[in-house]
């Protein structure tokens, strides 16, 4: 019997985000539209939603699909989310029948300015630079690993389900703890270019701008790094 799992997607609460509506600050998007205190909430709908159509899970699609789903979606998280004054990580599942799930943990602060940046960051940069919304900072600073066990790309790696085998053996070879300031790169079995992170989307200074592993839209066994439909990435490449 195949073994059962659930998608989900991870997004930041933070009330500072009701504030960018009126920054003028019309690149965050969705959060610039909507007062809401979710952050990037339409893409991560968009990754699950992509992610239970290619499943074919017809009640999950249900439950989320559209404008109307969207705002199904937020209800959720509004009446069912434990929210205090500090900024939290809400991980969203839904399973095949379209059942949501929400649980929270509290983060650190984050400026508006680094959860929606007007430029790049330098590649020297120091301490932190002026952004259009206030100030750009460089903290808190990682130290990332290459993991030493190539992973094999599937739909796992490309979707975010409950399936997190890959990337749980990843930290706990790079000896990482949840709340450490470190990360591990996945590289990828078949050409033994970096993936992803295990919980982060890298970014690498090349040729004088930033780059980051490509990913289709789509999941496909050929194309791509083999590594995850991210929201930041998405909202990174459409600028």
């Amino acid at each position: 019997m195949p073994e059962e799992f659930q998608l989900f997607s991870s997004l930041r609460y933070d009330k500072k985000l009701l504030d960018v509506p009126a920054s003028g600050f019309a690149q965050a998007g969705w959060n610039h539209e909507n007062t809401s205190p979710f952050y990037m909430l339409d893409y991560h709908r968009d990754r699950i939603l992509r992610a239970a159509t290619y499943w074919g899970w017809n009640p999950a699609i249900k439950a989320i699909a559209g404008p109307e789903g969207l705002e199904n979606l937020e209800s959720f998280l509004t009446k069912n989310l434990e929210s205090g004054p500090a900024p939290s990580r809400v991980k969203v599942t839904l399973t095949k029948d379209g059942e949501l799930g929400v649980e929270s943990n509290n983060v650190p602060e984050q400026s508006l300015a680094n959860l929606f940046p007007s430029q790049a960051l330098p590649q020297d940069i120091e301490d932190a630079v002026q952004g259009s919304l206030g100030v750009l900072e460089r903290e808190p600073v990682y130290e990332v690993y290459l993991d030493q066990d190539p992973t094999h790309r599937s739909e796992y790696t490309h979707y975010k389900t409950t399936k997190r085998a890959m990337y749980d053996g990843a930290r706990k070879r790079a000896g990482i703890a949840l709340t450490d300031t470190k990360e591990v790169l996945l590289v990828n079995q078949d050409d033994g270019t970096v993936m992803e992170g295990s919980t982060t989307t890298p970014y690498f200074f090349r040729g004088g701008r930033w780059v980051t592993p490509p990913v289709s839209r789509q999941y496909n066994a050929e194309a791509g790094s083999g590594g995850q439909d991210g929201t930041t990435r998405r909202w990174a490449l459409e600028r």
